[in-house]
């Protein structure tokens, strides 16, 4: 299949860990080249920010990410985006007019507006259908119920994102959650499918270089540094285990720069006042970011890997600690109630609850074997149901259903 992906904020090209690259980052990533490993023709769309890029970038075999010009050719943060979507769809119709993908893939709730609209310019210009599919990453409906004021959304996604999802011919949900919650934004069952996000099984894994240890039992969190991912209630969890006597220490990896050359930003600086106010500048370490390629070695010398954000759309680090063969202790949101088991690959706690994070952190710390256990299960788990292969299989089947409904609703046509 001709397959065109669509993802206007999160480039696959991108660098991780600023506040808008991200999970969206690796996915889009990851499963381009999952998909184009299987043999199909991938082009990424993605907006340009950097005027030095070329127009087409080969990234992988039979995937080309394609820079698509809609605003400034700079950063601008995704919540800023919306006014440059016309633009992009402009270019999104003009490229599928010279090669005609089979199906496309929005990523995003800003990427499924501009490639409906391209799309149905397509459809009109020559009686065809050019099937949609939607993946949204976050729904705003969430964002706004856990965020309120301090949302940045702009005001329209309000009503814009339930007709992306109405309008395209199946959204494609990460999570059980998340098809609860399009649900309640009258998607009907029959065009939703669930298929997870994935984890390199490859690249993480339990045998290889461990980083270095000092001494203290060491707690790990890998996160963007915002609010909503709950760093905070980690460090106040830590507070208390050491309050009780457990002599443990936390790494924070994520932010924009590195330990010593942290950038300046209000999450940072926030987190550095409750380290403060705990008495805890020596037990945690913000380690800001770590490459792609060191970050299974720090997987790996944890003894508990905490995820404890407010809500979470998916949550790919809960994987990659799994894939590395470490206990998980995450909060009941979003995709993290699919990935972690209870009591088998981790535990689950409440958002917004340092008390619960610490009880159910002390218990995996307190008894190594459970945690090996947690540990055992959870490689398990990512090799049989988060392979990025599978993900990808997965996805195609999707994709052809489509692509075979189109061509059923094209014979009909053509027999009236």
């Amino acid at each position: 299949m001709r397959i065109a992906l669509v993802s206007e904020h999160a480039s696959p090209l991108a660098v991780l860990g600023g506040v808008d690259a991200g999970g969206q980052n690796v996915h889009v990533a990851a499963l381009a080249i999952a998909l184009g490993a299987a043999g199909h023709e991938v082009v990424v769309h993605t907006r340009r920010e950097d005027p030095d890029l070329p127009d087409e970038v080969p990234m992988a075999p039979n995937v080309t990410v394609v820079q698509v010009a809609a605003g400034p050719a700079a950063r601008v943060p995704k919540d800023e985006l919306l006014p440059h979507m016309g633009e992009f769809a402009d270019s999104l119709a003009a490229h599928w007019s010279r090669w005609r993908p089979d199906v496309v893939h929005g990523h995003f709730w800003m990427s499924g507006l501009a490639a409906l609209d391209a799309g149905t310019r397509l459809d009109l210009a020559d009686g065809g259908h050019l099937p949609v599919a939607q993946t949204f990453h976050a729904l705003g409906v969430v964002k706004r119920r856990q965020q309120g004021a301090n949302d940045t959304s702009p005001a329209e996604r309000a009503w814009l994102e339930p007709d992306v999802a109405r309008r395209a011919d199946v959204v494609v949900a990460t999570c059980s959650d998340e098809a609860f919650e399009l649900k309640a934004m009258e998607v009907p069952s029959k065009r939703i499918a669930v298929v997870p996000c994935g984890v390199d099984v490859q690249h993480f894994t339990p045998r290889g270089p461990v980083e270095p240890r000092s001494g203290r039992l060491r707690l790990l969190t890998v996160s963007r540094l915002v609010p909503r991912k709950g760093v905070g209630n980690a460090i106040e969890a830590l507070a208390l285990l050491v309050a009780a006597g457990v002599d443990a220490e936390l790494v924070v990896i994520g932010g924009a720069g590195d330990a010593g050359h942290l950038e300046v930003e209000p999450e940072t600086d926030r987190l550095q006042q409750v380290i403060a106010e705990h008495g805890l500048q020596d037990r945690v370490v913000l380690a800001g970011r770590i490459g792609h390629d060191d970050l299974p070695a720090w997987y790996r010398s944890a003894d508990v890997v905490v995820c404890a954000p407010w809500y979470e759309p998916f949550g790919i680090v809960p994987l990659e600690a799994m894939a590395c063969g470490r206990p998980v202790v995450a909060t009941r949101v979003g995709g993290l109630i699919d990935t972690v088991v209870e009591d088998v690959t981790g535990l689950h706690v409440p958002p917004r609850d340092p008390e619960a994070l610490a009880t159910a952190i002390r218990r995996v710390l307190d008894d190594p074997d459970l945690g090996a256990r947690y540990g055992e299960a959870g490689r398990r788990r990512a090799l049989t149901r988060y392979s990025w292969r599978r993900v990808a299989a997965e996805t195609a089947k999707v994709y052809a259903r489509l692509v075979a409904a189109g061509a059923r609703a094209a014979t009909l046509t053509g027999e009236r």
